[in-house]
């Protein structure tokens, strides 16, 4: 049965600055793990293919959530939704800020991982409020406010987890999104829900897809160190084909499916699936390797760098990944969706292969890093905007969903295979992992990524607008 309700009323600057005050504050929460994390490594005493896990746990749980969170936006109201998932990342912030082990820690980050649910509500909440003109220029304004927060996260997380502890990293942006949240409450009008008589959430697939991907994640996390224990190996494979047959097999009967799978029977959203997979893999080895090797002792082939230096040394790569969203709208409107992504292939193939020829240097890591930043936002905004563009107004939000699945997924493949490949490169009684490892991860990173280059011979050039 569907309800009709009243128009919802006009939100003020001071309702839209509650929003970017939140996309701030979540921002900054989601990215302390990254520069500091050869540091979390030493004082909970993980291992590479450990720290690979908790590097990608929140981005995992945030694919699983967002789309629960759009159907629950719908049925209850964007406003009502995005309070109670900051209530979880509130929590989920204080679990990691007092965690005093890996289990715990990582039990704080899969309860951040709501924060990725709630950007996407955001926008649903400027589009409710706001004609249309407006609320275009505040959906900017506030998706800009995130990547602010994420690079203010970035410079900061070193400075306070060396200053005062691991602990108030976590614990100050926690803080602020606490803060951030009572402002949307006070702030935001109610939005009404705009569906009451849709089907369900598809909970089996949300299970299934969970199983699959945490199944998938010790496989790759473990796989090295459980080559001496081959029932178990064995057993996480088969588990993990059980859990990726089963979710198939429901997605594919399911009514309102958590992920359509039908949809990748479309040339052009198939397509973008796997190249984004293969972009990601890439991508994902250049974000966790080269925060490592800065890390490695400078009286070894590394250069010793302290968390805060790290992220000083990671900021010109946020910002140019900040800048290739709108690089590549230009591009993708003047020469056409294929020119853009061979291009960003291109050029996050000779990002990769230099990093593995030249690390001995700083700004052989920093020009590095900022390439391949750069060519995977170039890929990626193409991608999804030939994805959104290649289906009916109707699909877009199921099309584009498979693409950030897909997204996750080879982020976390990529991360997992790397972090495994320096625990396997790690000489016994050593925590140094062999410099070689590192060349393999970059040269096997590249190698994905070119290979890419053949799904783009098959593709259409894309319109040009």
């Amino acid at each position: 049965m569907t309800t009709t309700h009243a128009p919802a009323r006009p939100i003020g600057k001071a309702a839209v600055g509650a929003l970017g005050a939140l996309a701030v504050a979540t921002g900054a929460l989601e990215s302390v793990v990254t520069p500091t994390l050869p540091l979390l490594q030493r004082e909970l005493d993980m291992s590479p293919a450990e720290g690979a896990l908790l590097s990608i746990v929140l981005l995992v749980t945030g694919a699983l959530i967002t789309p629960i969170a759009g159907k629950l936006g719908d049925r209850y109201g964007g406003k009502r939704v995005v309070v109670r998932l900051m209530a979880v990342v509130c929590a989920g912030g204080l679990v990691s800020a007092l965690a005093p082990n890996l289990p715990v820690l990582l039990l704080g980050q899969v309860l951040q991982g709501a924060m990725v649910g709630a950007l996407p509500l955001s926008f649903i909440l400027v589009r409710a409020h706001l004609p249309a003109g407006e609320s275009k220029v505040a959906i900017g304004v506030v998706s800009g406010l995130f990547v602010g927060g994420a690079m203010a996260g970035t410079l900061a997380a070193g400075p306070v987890a060396e200053g005062l502890s691991r602990h108030w990293m976590f614990a100050l942006p926690t803080f602020a999104v606490v803060g951030a949240t009572v402002l949307v409450h006070r702030l935001m009008p109610h939005d009404a829900p705009r569906r009451t008589d849709g089907a369900g959430i598809d909970w089996p697939g949300l299970v299934l897809l969970s199983g699959t991907l945490v199944t998938l994640m010790l496989v790759l996390g473990l796989g090295a160190d459980l080559v001496a224990q081959p029932l178990v190996l064995l057993g996480l494979v088969v588990l993990l084909a059980a859990f990726g047959t089963g979710w198939v097999a429901v997605e594919r009967r399911a009514a309102s499916p958590m992920v359509d799978l039908r949809m990748l029977t479309r040339p052009a959203v198939g397509k973008s699936c796997v190249l984004t997979f293969l972009i990601c893999v890439g991508t994902s080895a250049a974000t966790y390797l080269v925060p490592q090797l800065f890390a490695v002792p400078a009286d070894t082939y590394g250069f010793g760098a302290s968390a805060t230096a790290i992220g000083f040394f990671l900021l010109p790569g946020a910002l140019a990944a900040s800048l290739a969203g709108p690089v590549s709208g230009i591009g993708v409107r003047r020469l056409g969706s294929r020119a853009v992504v061979t291009a960003g292939i291109l050029l996050m193939a000779v990002g990769l292969l230099g990093l593995a020829a030249a690390h001995t240097e700083i700004w052989h890591l920093v020009v590095g890093k900022a390439l391949v930043a750069l060519a995977n936002g170039l890929c990626v905004t193409a991608m999804v905007t030939r994805t959104a563009t290649s289906v009916d107004l109707g699909d877009t939000g199921i099309a584009t969903g498979l693409v950030l699945v897909t997204r996750v997924i080879g982020f976390a493949v990529g991360v997992q295979v790397t972090g495994a490949i320096l625990t396997a490169g790690t000489p016994a009684g050593s925590k140094i992992p062999a410099e070689s490892a590192f060349v393999a991860g970059f040269v096997l990173a590249a190698a994905v990524t070119a290979l890419s280059l053949l799904v783009v011979r098959t593709m259409s050039k894309g319109v040009k607008e």
